[in-house]
């Protein structure tokens, strides 16, 4: 049974997008899903880029996108009130239901598919303010997080989350790594089933190739 590695943040309607696709898109195959909150700011500053919702033609066509791909798969989805926002106490709040014991078995940084569940849902479903402090007081009282999501020890497994996925070589979220190779995107899921499934593209030597190809030319940063 392979293990995928999820990196997703809240703030990201493909990783929405992505999370509920899912079990669709891998039925029939057998893996086992580890959830890992991440920063998606930090991976954007890591790597000097803005992100999509940071430049104006291209925040429009990704709300425009992602809406039309919701309608395309059947997804229920409406855009929050507003974006993008501060996903940090929602990311927070995800790695803080896990509790002691769950962190004995399985390690820190993990948030299990029910917890994501409801907090994507929070956001991409209904058309309100992801962030309103009453909402959140509410999401906090639905999912009872056994520890305290402003603690010392949640932030710091967010960071490491967020550290260990740039030492990985993710770039944005949705990602999905399983064993050396990482996937990006909501559109990447196909090619991810494929890898699972054996497909003899990934040995035929393109997977390598396309990280050989020469860059001809490239822009002086300001």
């Amino acid at each position: 049974m392979k293990q995928i590695t999820f990196y997703l943040d809240f703030l990201s309607p493909y990783a929405y997008l992505a999370f509920e696709k899912l079990p669709e898109a891998l039925l029939g195959l057998s893996y086992g899903i580890d959830y890992r909150p991440v920063l998606f700011a930090g991976l954007l500053k890591h790597h000097g880029q803005l992100g999509p919702a940071e430049i104006a033609p291209k925040r429009d066509w990704t709300y425009r996108q992602v809406l039309w791909l919701a309608h395309s798969h059947r997804i229920p989805m409406q855009m929050p009130a507003a974006h993008p926002f501060n996903p940090l106490p929602l990311l927070r709040l995800a790695l803080a239901c896990a509790g002691p014991d769950s962190l004995k078995v399985f390690g820190p940084g993990l948030a299990n598919r029910q917890v994501c569940e409801t907090i994507f849902r929070h956001v991409w479903r209904g058309g309100a303010d992801a962030t309103d402090i009453g909402r959140l007081g509410a999401l906090k009282q639905t999912l009872q997080p056994p520890r305290e999501p402003a603690g010392e020890d949640v932030k710091a497994e967010l960071k490491a989350n967020t550290d260990e996925a740039i030492a990985r070589g993710v770039f944005g979220v949705p990602s999905f790594a399983v064993d050396d190779k990482l996937f990006w995107g909501f559109d990447a899921l196909p090619m991810l089933r494929a890898w699972l499934e054996g497909d003899a593209w990934f040995v035929g030597g393109a997977w390598e190739a396309a990280r050989q190809v020469p860059a001809g030319v490239s822009r002086a940063k300001s």
